[in-house]
């Protein structure tokens, strides 16, 4: 059953009934997205080597076709500068008119991939190839428009083109480079100025204001034909040349589904709580595409530009991009000679400082956070010095290989210790027989007769990685070495391994992963010579935390430094098993803790001081008062009072044993529950001692005023199960949001 947004829902969603108040909305929004679309569409156009009315019949097909076909509601459609290179290509190769029957032909083939449902399979494709696949784009816009705007013409080749730069930039220049460099510095300084002024789109503005005042400029400008409906024109097939056309058809579907879906995504996480159907996205992407490549437009992808334009300025349903379709296809009909007098190097400035921004300094920091700024630097060079789909396809070639390698590559280190007597070697990741060679030369740096911690943090580990450890550690020790193999994951080479169990170390008990406990027996003194031994699980675990946990949490505990905030009072009892930051799932500075056998309030100085400090002093919002099962104080509460100084302190909970003699709610309802004695007390117990805290006057008073709440939890220890007190049902219920049921015997435990 499929789910919105993974790439089909399961259900139609509910029919959206259009209001005015959308319109409103719509409209305006529709606007300021065809003011931006006009002068991109006709740049776009201009550097793909089209008819300039390609790109805005593209426009137009893509807010009419795309836009009330396609699975994400805000998105705009239309021609893209990723697919410039593509169809410059392709028109150089083929002709305009077979060009547009391989767009035709993409259409088709987006139309069955939707249909097939597919579409969440096409973003499978490394985020770092797609950046880099759009910044070589950029690159290769950039440096065949800056000929265009100093007056001269770019040629197919961007190599030839970057090799012709320096020639160009030191030749002669015109009118052509001053218009192209005011729009350059106009598009550079429009974000920077006043909100109200960048209201109104830049590159409108900047088209605008120097075609206004270039018009008496002899300057190459937008030329259209006499008649404009006659860019219309049917598609054509090739006369021979199969391959490269079926070449063709399928680098412009993949490239221009992958940008579609791609800013798809990118609108849905504008947009919080819009999920696009991406299966229905390539049916309206391909349809647009049909249609576009019929009547002689450029190909149609969706556009993260005006799409993001197109939510910023408040659009609400897919109306908006439809009506930006309707106001372009005015403006080609009506307006039609007002683009004759555009000059072509304004349209190359605009497109240069496109180009620019699809090389994003962030994309780039990201692909060298993730280890993957070779897969990015080989994927642009690539699209800039071969082509589009050899560059891609060579990018996503070493992507694999590095992933390939991390799989099959594990890093291996020593740690040298204060001395030569001791060291650790750590491997981390995938240890098979290809990481051998580098393991042995590791493992020849330790000396002999030294004490090793080898620490195995695999997740997976060959055969014959084990019988290289193995002969390793009897060949080690039979220097006078020791070796102590402490397995992280995987599973071990030797007997003497130490499992962490199914949860993280942190989370679990010595026992889990330091093996067999030193125990004392009861009553009798611990011999001298063993003293130094019942340590070890203390040293151990010490010595694990600075190994692992104090390098992760020493930022946060260097902004603890100075003062403390935390979140929550958490009053529990002391028992062992319970653990506030396991059950939590919290960490240092977020619960100020206090703890007395049976989780009770008592009236003496020390828990008044705790409770007024967390009140007074931290400001804490939650007081929490945490009982559990089996509780050892509950158990000797109903075993009558002994007259030793637990019994002494059980006094605190005489009020809770009368009350829930008495037949306290929580007591009856637990006992309907199937919940034992002891554990329908405990329960009762959290209830008691909450209204012991509430009788505190300062904690009256902060309750009163709204500055803290109170809340009582009861942790299943059998089962791992936290419930929470509703007070005005007087029952423990599961946590708000959890989506299990009633305290039932599902998460009740086995009578004590």
């Amino acid at each position: 059953m499929g789910t919105p947004g993974s790439g089909g829902p399961a259900h139609a969603p509910p029919r959206h009934t259009y209001r005015l108040s959308d319109l409103r909305k719509d409209l305006p929004a529709s606007l300021v997205v065809f003011l931006i679309a006009v002068p991109l569409s006709l740049g776009i156009a201009t550097a793909s080597g089209a008819p300039v009315l390609a790109g805005l019949i593209a426009a137009v097909v893509g807010g009419l076709v795309a836009g009330p076909l396609g699975g994400s509601r805000l998105q705009v459609s239309g021609p893209a500068a990723g697919l410039t290179i593509v169809v410059a290509e392709l028109i150089s190769q083929f002709g305009w008119a077979v060009t547009c029957a391989i767009t035709v032909c993409a259409g088709v083939l987006q139309v069955l991939l939707g249909a097939c449902r597919i579409g969440r399979a096409a973003l499978a494709i490394s985020p770092t190839v797609v950046h880099a696949m759009l910044a070589g784009i950029g690159v290769t816009i950039v440096i065949s428009q800056v000929h265009v705007l100093l007056g001269g013409s770019p040629v197919a080749s961007a190599l030839h083109n970057f090799r012709d730069l320096p020639a160009s930039v030191m030749g002669h220049h015109g009118a052509a480079t001053v218009i192209g460099l005011a729009v350059i510095a106009l598009l550079l300084a429009w974000p920077r100025l006043p909100a109200r002024v960048r209201a109104v789109p830049g590159p409108l503005v900047a088209i605008v204001l120097v075609t206004v005042f270039t018009s008496g400029v002899d300057v190459a400008r937008v030329s259209l034909p006499d008649a404009p409906l006659s860019a219309i024109a049917l598609p054509t097939l090739p006369h021979g040349e199969w391959f490269p056309f079926l070449l063709g058809v399928f680098t412009m579907t993949i490239i221009a589904s992958v940008e579609s879906l791609l800013s798809a995504v990118a609108v849905d996480k504008l947009r919080d709580g819009h999920r696009s159907d991406l299966n229905r996205e390539l049916v309206g992407q391909g349809s647009a595409n049909i249609v576009s490549g019929m009547l002689g437009g450029l190909p149609i992808t969706g556009v993260i530009v005006r799409s993001a334009t197109n939510v910023r300025a408040g659009a609400r349903t897919r109306a908006s991009a439809t009506l930006h379709g309707v106001w372009v296809l005015l403006f080609t009909v009506l307006l039609v000679d007002i683009v004759e007098r555009i000059p072509l190097a304004a349209l190359a400035a605009l497109l240069v400082v496109v180009g620019i921004k699809l090389v994003k300094l962030t994309d780039i920091r990201t692909a060298r956070r993730h280890g993957e700024l070779t897969v990015y630097v080989v994927t642009v060079a690539g699209v800039v010095l071969l082509n589009l789909l050899e560059g891609v396809l060579l990018g996503f070639a070493v992507a694999l290989l590095a992933t390939l390698r991390r799989i099959v590559w594990a890093r291996v280190r020593v740690e040298r210790g204060p001395d030569d007597a001791s060291c650790a070697v750590v491997v981390e990741g995938t240890l098979c027989f290809l990481s051998l060679p580098r393991l042995s030369r590791v493992l020849a740096q330790v000396p002999d007769g030294s004490a090793v911690h080898l620490e195995l943090v695999v997740d997976y580990l060959d055969h014959a990685a084990y019988e290289h450890l193995s002969a390793w550690q009897r060949q080690h020790e039979s220097t006078g070495g020791t070796v102590v193999v402490d397995e992280i994951g995987g599973p071990g080479p030797t007997a003497r391994r130490k499992r962490t169990g199914p949860a993280p170390r942190w989370f679990s008990p010595w026992s889990h992963w330091q093996g067999e406990l030193p125990v004392a027996a009861a009553g009798v003194p611990i011999p001298r010579q063993t003293r130094d031994h019942v340590l070890r699980p203390l040293l151990d675990g010490a010595r694990e935390y600075h190994r692992r946990g104090a390098p992760m949490l020493r930022p946060h505990l260097r902004k603890l430094a100075a003062a403390q905030q935390p979140h929550a009072m958490f009053l529990t009892c002391a028992d062992s098993r319970i653990v506030p930051n396991v059950i939590t799932t919290s960490g240092p500075g977020d619960l100020f803790t206090l703890r007395n056998v049976g989780n009770l309030v008592p009236g003496d100085l020390s828990m008044r001081a705790g409770v007024l400090y967390a009140l007074d002093h931290l400001h804490v919002p939650t007081m929490i008062i945490c009982g559990h099962s089996r509780c050892g104080a509950m158990t000797a509460l109903l075993s009558g009072p002994e007259n030793d100084p637990i019994g002494r302190w059980l006094r605190w909970a005489g009020p809770s044993l009368r009350a829930w003699r008495e037949g306290h709610p929580l007591g009856r309802q637990a006992a309907a529950a199937g919940w034992s004695e002891v554990d329908q007390l405990a329960m009762v117990n959290v209830s008691v001692q909450l209204e012991s805290l509430r009788g505190m006057p300062d904690v009256a008073a902060a309750a009163t005023a709204g500055r803290v709440r109170l809340v009582g939890l009861f942790f299943d220890i059998p089962t791992g199960t936290l419930l929470m007190l509703d007070e005005t049902s007087e029952h423990f219920e599961p946590l708000p949001g959890k989506q299990v049921g009633a305290v039932t015997s599902d998460v009740r435990p086995t009578t004590s």
